[in-house]
């Protein structure tokens, strides 16, 4: 669902166009056009896309005429950050570039990325430049298992792209973290790397995200912190936003993997209980049946072993980890309704929504509060 669209599409297509030639070196006719948010705009960041169309230097004619150049025409999308509301404390919107970067020279397949923008004054905000990449992404809203392309293919497709998914979990976590020189992904600021950073980031980010309380993820926290494992293994990157409605399919197979915003390095196993918490969010979480096809989370533990030779541990603990995590960003997303007058202040549904349902569903609690408020957007 995007966010209150506040940009004039001509004013954006004119600056753009203005912008473009500086990353052009040499290009005559510099032209955009098409320039448009897609209606799964998220929350976290903007998304533009447009055409672009040039000429390259270059090229011979005879005398007495200018060289035409070879013609180019690109499908591009602008990933810009947040100016109004954001939704995570730090952007980190450098170092999403930069990781895309680094990952266009492994097996992980990402969109080109060509340029990035540091000066805020061309579009308000920071932005980096990509190739668009075609095929289908799994809906969040609704919820693929209830709606949207997923529920109209086969149930042989839907587990093709299950294990695409998988297969590029297990690619992610095989990555050399200190060859790639990845360290600039983990957030020391928050303490040592693995789960006594990721729980202190988070109760920063639920004192930041919600002006009110979110019970149950206090209680959460609590039991993370009583019941926290050791971690003796090497830490892995981590994608962080591990879901396949984060990856573009084409065929059934992973076209292209986006949003690397939560990146850390930690243990493999708080990914793959993502992966499998946010499909058991958009099923069970929503009252959803789960669509013919899906593995179910022991075979996907299973593949996942096969795949990388190495037994997950303490998967139940990651699963609240997760179930927190989302509880957090919800938070976040219902102040974010309360910023844009999309709800009222007093609202419940940053404390009462499906994922905190959800979070005391395996805690073993009782539902954050009364009948569950549902915005109507």
């Amino acid at each position: 669902m995007p966010v209150p669209d506040q940009r004039d599409p001509e004013v954006t297509r004119a600056t753009l166009q203005a912008w473009l030639p500086g990353r052009l070196p040499g290009a005559v006719d510099v032209t955009v056009s098409a320039v448009q948010t897609p209606a799964t705009n998220g929350f976290s960041s903007e998304t533009l896309m447009f055409e672009a169309s040039w000429r390259e230097p270059g090229g011979r004619e005879p005398e007495g005429r200018e060289p035409e150049g070879r013609a180019r025409h690109e499908r591009l999308v602008a990933k810009v950050a947040p100016t109004g509301f954001q939704i995570f404390p730090e952007a980190r919107f450098a170092e999403q570039y930069r990781l895309l970067q680094v990952l266009a020279g492994t097996t992980i397949p990402v969109p080109t990325v060509h340029w990035h923008e540091a000066d805020p004054a061309v579009l308000g905000a920071p932005f980096y430049v990509m190739s668009r990449v075609d095929g289908d992404v799994p809906s969040d809203m609704p919820p693929y298992h209830q709606d949207g392309w997923l529920t109209a293919t086969s149930p042989a497709e839907r587990e093709s792209i299950w294990w695409s998914g998988v297969s590029i979990l297990a690619q992610v976590h095989a990555l050399d973290v200190a060859k790639l020189d990845l360290a600039f992904v983990d957030q020391v600021s928050y303490g040592p790397t693995g789960l006594r950073q990721r729980l202190a980031y988070y109760e920063h980010y639920l004192d930041w995200a919600y002006e009110g309380t979110v019970p149950v993820a206090r209680q959460a926290l609590r039991w993370l912190h009583e019941h926290r494992p050791d971690e003796p293994r090497e830490p892995v990157l981590l994608w962080g936003d591990s879901r396949i409605g984060n990856i573009i399919f084409a065929g059934g197979r992973a076209a292209a993997v986006l949003d690397w915003e939560m990146a850390t390095l930690g243990q493999p196993e708080e990914d793959l209980a993502w992966f499998l918490l946010l499909d058991r969010h958009h099923s069970e979480g929503v009252g959803a049946q789960r669509l013919p096809g899906f593995p179910e989370p022991a075979q996907t533990i299973a593949r996942y072993e096969q795949l990388t030779g190495r037994a997950l541990a303490h998967m139940d603990y990651y699963e609240v980890l997760s179930a927190l995590k989302f509880a957090v960003v919800m938070a976040r997303i219902g102040q974010l309704f309360i910023y844009y007058d999309l709800v009222p202040a007093d609202n419940d549904f940053p404390y009462n929504n499906t994922a905190t349902q959800l979070l005391a569903k395996i805690l073993g609690l009782p539902p954050p509060g009364g009948e569950m408020f549902v915005p109507d957007l």
